[in-house]
């Protein structure tokens, strides 16, 4: 167990590196509780949300989710989040343990109209299920038809309690699933998927384990890859940014931004062989190219060894003209100088392709029988 940001969470069950191949080989079962839930209603959420946010939550249909940024109004991160529209008026939004407090105060200073900003994270938890085992596992529990859920739908579960939905949207770049779930729900759960794993090689899964699948997966974490100081273009994250939106928060420095350029941007890369890179450790140039040492260019933010490709990968920030694939940096670590290769990420792909996007503007569980 270890502390984070004050919670008590499993670091791993039993190792790191056996919790990381079941997600890819069969299924990992997480418990992110720890994640906030926030409830935005009213006639005037869309505006509210459409202020807050980036993207332009008007096109997020009933049933639909969208993975987005908030920002200061500098133009900075202040979290990533998923909005998941429950009803004509009612989304819930999805935001980090870390700034959940700061987030709801945020929300609630700038709020439109006739909104109501709740936070309901106290009483309930969250279960997410990941890998190509997932889907079948959950078929069996909830005995209903997973698979009719669209990438990045949400659904409710009709069979347990109006509060209780299930998600398709996922944090490893596989497939994977979430269970929103009341307290009263969320131990039995728990233990009836691991009883239906069986001997399929399905583990509950630590943090550990869930860094080192988001890191190939090339996912940014918030606080650690991006932060305030931050902004989406630099991170790779403009994608998420709707420009054709009048206003939202941050809105005009982020287009000074993009019109006049930026000093750094985010990148993957990896090493043939070498120490695993950890945040903080410095990015050169190769010495004939800068002199004795190197001419820094930038700095990791996070880094894993990848099981998959076996080898160590890493990602963090450095000079626009260093940021193309294939372009060869050093990274330097107790003297020793190792090369590394910025490739384009993510690093891992899942090989069965992805769900297809869900037309339906109310996605339904089907009963199997």
């Amino acid at each position: 167990m270890t502390e984070f940001h004050g919670w008590d969470m499993p670091l791993y069950y039993t190792s790191i590196i056996e919790e990381h191949m079941a997600v890819r080989q069969a299924a990992g079962l997480f418990d992110v509780s720890h994640m906030g839930q926030v409830v935005v209603k009213g006639p005037d959420a869309v505006r509210t949300l459409n202020r807050l946010l980036v993207s332009d939550i008007v096109q997020v249909g009933i049933g639909r989710a969208c993975y987005t940024l908030m920002l200061n109004d500098a133009g900075g991160i202040l979290d990533d989040l998923i909005v998941f529209r429950l009803g004509a008026e009612d989304y819930l939004v999805i935001v980090n343990c870390s700034t959940r407090e700061s987030d709801v105060a945020w929300m609630n200073e700038h709020l439109v109209g006739s909104t109501t900003i709740t936070d309901i994270s106290e009483g309930r938890g969250i279960l997410a299920v990941q890998g190509p085992l997932a889907c079948r596992l959950l078929e069996q529990i909830l005995d209903a038809r997973v698979t009719s859920l669209g990438r990045f739908d949400i659904a409710p579960i009709r069979t347990m309690s109006p509060e209780a939905c299930i998600a398709r949207t996922g944090y490893t770049g596989g497939d994977g699933f979430e269970l929103f779930l009341p307290n009263t729900h969320l131990l039995r759960v728990w233990d009836a998927i691991l009883t239906a794993a069986g001997s399929r090689g399905v583990k509950p899964v630590g943090l550990g384990a869930r860094d080192t699948l988001r890191v190939e997966a090339g996912l940014r974490l918030n606080g650690t890859d991006m932060d305030a100081a931050t902004s989406p273009i630099e991170v790779g994250l403009e994608w998420t940014v709707a420009w054709n939106k009048p206003d939202f928060i941050g809105r005009q420095p982020l287009l000074k931004q993009k019109q006049q350029g930026v000093g750094r941007k985010f990148v993957g890369f990896e090493l043939a062989q070498g120490p695993v890179p950890r945040q903080g450790y410095e990015l050169t140039v190769d010495p004939a190219a800068g002199g004795a040492g190197g001419r820094r260019v930038g700095t990791v933010t996070s880094g894993t060894f990848s099981q998959m490709l076996n080898r160590p990968i890493g990602m963090g920030y450095v000079e626009p003209a260093c940021a193309k694939p294939g372009t060869e940096l050093t990274m330097t670590v107790r003297s020793q100088r190792h090369t590394a290769k910025v490739v384009k990420l993510p690093f891992w792909k899942a090989e069965a392709p992805a769900p297809v996007l869900s037309k339906s503007t109310a996605a339904t569980l089907e009963k199997l029988s």
